[in-house]
């Protein structure tokens, strides 16, 4: 299962280092443009689209790779669906980018716990997600992919939450970094590694090449 972990994380590097550069064309144009006073005050509501979005998709593909080599009980696929999105959306959305934040010295004061300041959108967009997942198992590659590029959207969205109305160059190349480890571990696990640590060995897919 270890190399399986180290394979799946090798092979999605790349597309997640790529989605994490999206991120910093995006903070790059806010800089240039000096808009980064306007976009502060409203990233905490552009953080709760993107968040519950990435949830969605997160447990849609959680669900989905999970159903497609098992057969369980519904509660074991909700369990495994929510746990799957909604948990390791949060490590990957809130966690990693406050932990970020913190030794970058930003003065922010909050996590901002999805299910817990926002139940009323994180729980339906997981809900949904399961509910796709398991009627359509075969639907994981377009929604991993959306899925990453919500992630590091969320993430970014946090950071600049703590931003307040400065940033420079120099922080750039380091929020580059929080952004690529806060999709790359999480989103890979949550996606591919975590449903599968649940399915039987003799039922596990080819690992990839």
């Amino acid at each position: 299962m270890l190399k399986r972990i180290a394979d799946e994380l090798k092979h999605h590097a790349p597309f997640t280092a790529t989605g994490a550069a999206t991120g910093i064309v995006v903070m790059a144009i806010i800089v240039v443009n000096n808009v980064l006073p306007q976009v502060s005050p409203v990233s905490y509501t552009i953080f709760y689209i993107l968040h519950p979005a990435h949830i969605l998709l997160s447990a849609l593909v959680t669900t989905a790779m999970y159903q497609k080599y098992s057969t369980s009980r519904i509660w074991v696929i909700l369990l495994i669906g929510y746990v799957g999105s909604v948990g390791i959306a949060t490590l990957s959305d809130s966690v990693i980018p406050y932990l970020g934040e913190t030794l970058l010295g930003l003065e922010h004061k909050a996590m901002h716990i999805g299910f817990i300041e926002e139940p009323l959108l994180t729980n339906p967009a997981a809900f949904i997600g399961i509910a796709i997942g398991y009627r359509k198992p075969g639907t994981t590659k377009f929604p991993h992919a959306g899925h990453v590029l919500l992630s590091t959207w969320a993430s970014l969205f946090h950071v600049i939450m703590a931003l307040g109305g400065t940033v420079n160059w120099v922080t750039l190349p380091a929020i580059f970094g929080f952004l690529f480890l806060s999709v790359w571990l999480p989103c890979c696990t949550s996606d591919i590694v975590f449903p599968l640590l649940f399915v039987r060995r003799e039922r596990l897919p080819p690992q990839p090449t």
